[in-house]
């Protein structure tokens, strides 16, 4: 197991460092309610009082109370600044304005929300000379579970190489609250979804997986499957260049 306190306290001191560097002011992020938010949350507060989680529900009952709920709690108890921004009109507005223009697929549909929270979060950091921290896992960046330009898109992640089930060993850790560590995790991108049902494999066996360990030789071909599938989303932006 990782030794937290060392981790706490080396992450701490890399986002000071990223802050000092770049000139910025403060750190916003997405405060979800989930797992990866709150392990955000707690240590860019940390690292920085002027810090803030802003809290963007969109379209889903999920994202109106339960994630709402979780998310203000874990804010309370690590007094982190909480805003909220209801992003359902935002939406709704985008797919108004793209009747006639196309038919979206489930996948365009899916992935709307993540953009559109991303462009949140950055709009408040210009406005604020703030950094977007980022919030995603190595787990989910394996199989490419999350949205390119969406919550894919960050200045910088802290916890960018723990799997999920460090990240729960370090909340437990931090003692943050039993709603953020014992609810199914989910994006909430649509009702009733779950991540671990979407992606068709649990974390703790991708997590063995990713530590060298066996699983079901069915798993492992799924997981390698989606990995080169999402490989696009690791990689940097193909650019021409001249010969």
């Amino acid at each position: 197991m990782l030794d937290f306190k060392a981790e706490f306290e080396n992450r701490v001191e890399f986002i000071k460092s990223v802050l000092a560097e770049s000139g910025a002011q403060g750190i916003v992020y997405g405060n979800s309610g989930g797992k990866d938010s709150a392990l955000v949350g707690i240590l860019c507060k940390a690292a920085c009082d002027n810090t803030v989680g802003l809290l963007l529900p969109c379209t889903t009952k999920r994202n109106y109370d339960m994630d709402i709920a979780d998310a203000k709690e874990v804010a309370s108890k690590f007094n982190i600044e909480t805003r909220a921004v209801d992003l359902t009109p935002v939406k709704e507005a985008e797919l108004k304005a793209l009747e006639g223009v196309t038919a979206l697929n489930a996948l365009a549909l899916a992935n709307m929300a993540p953009r559109i929270r991303m462009m949140t979060l950055y709009a408040v950091a210009a406005a604020e000379n703030r950094l977007v921290a980022g919030t995603g896992n190595r787990s989910e960046a394996y199989v490419g579970y999350f949205t390119k330009w969406g919550d894919g898109a960050h200045d910088f992640n802290p916890i960018a190489d723990l799997t999920v089930t460090e990240i729960y060993d370090f909340l437990r850790y931090l003692g943050a609250p039993d709603c953020v560590i014992k609810k199914a995790p989910s994006a909430a991108l649509f009702e009733g979804q779950t991540d671990e049902g979407e992606m068709g494999v649990t974390y703790k066996e991708l997590d063995i997986y990713l530590s060298g360990g066996e699983i079901d030789d069915d798993k492992k071909q799924l997981i390698e499957k989606m990995h080169k599938a999402s490989e696009h989303k690791r990689s940097g932006i193909v650019n021409y260049r001249r010969l």
